[in-house]
């Protein structure tokens, strides 16, 4: 734990405990991201997949840092990111990505995704209004905004692949 980073932001008027678990409930939504995007990457089919797939892989990485970004901020505060993953689903904002039944309709598989991201940008867009209010912690508003930037990205890219 980091005692003089959460000194410093405890002192600066942060409820350092109320920022904890919303970082704690972002974490647990980068967790899941990973997961269905994992997922979703080794299982689509059909002649766009290959193209489709990379791309969500390269996303599935991204969250999967996120998510250790996170994870470094929970402990610098004095925290601890939860340990069991159903712990992650309960506690998540966005606990789940809306599979397509079938995998091959790439134009459903890019809309989940949009969904997800977009719910993501909401949490990151709600964190960042939460600490620019309390103006009192510039380590996690950076890391919240440069997560906001990547989620806000992702959903670009795939309302680019779907010509939106």
């Amino acid at each position: 734990m980091g005692k003089k980073a959460r000194e410093i932001v405890e002192k600066a008027g942060v409820k350092v405990d109320e920022l904890i678990d919303m970082l704690k409930k972002a974490y647990a939504d980068e967790w899941i991201a990973f997961f269905y995007y994992s997922w979703l990457a080794k299982m689509i089919k059909g002649l766009e997949s290959p193209a489709i797939a990379s791309k969500i892989e390269e996303i599935a990485k991204e969250e999967l840092e996120h998510q250790g970004e996170l994870a470094d901020r929970i402990i610098q505060l004095g925290g601890e990111p939860p340990k069991k993953f159903e712990e992650l689903v309960k506690i998540a904002n966005c606990p789940y990505v809306n599979i397509p039944e079938k995998l091959e309709d790439m134009k459903a598989v890019c809309k989940a995704i949009i969904e997800a991201e977009r719910c993501a940008i909401e949490v990151y867009n709600k964190l960042l209004n939460w600490l620019t209010g309390v103006k009192a912690d510039p380590v996690t508003f950076h890391i919240i905004r440069h997560i906001l930037q990547e989620e806000v990205e992702h959903e670009d890219l795939f309302e680019t692949i779907l010509g939106e």
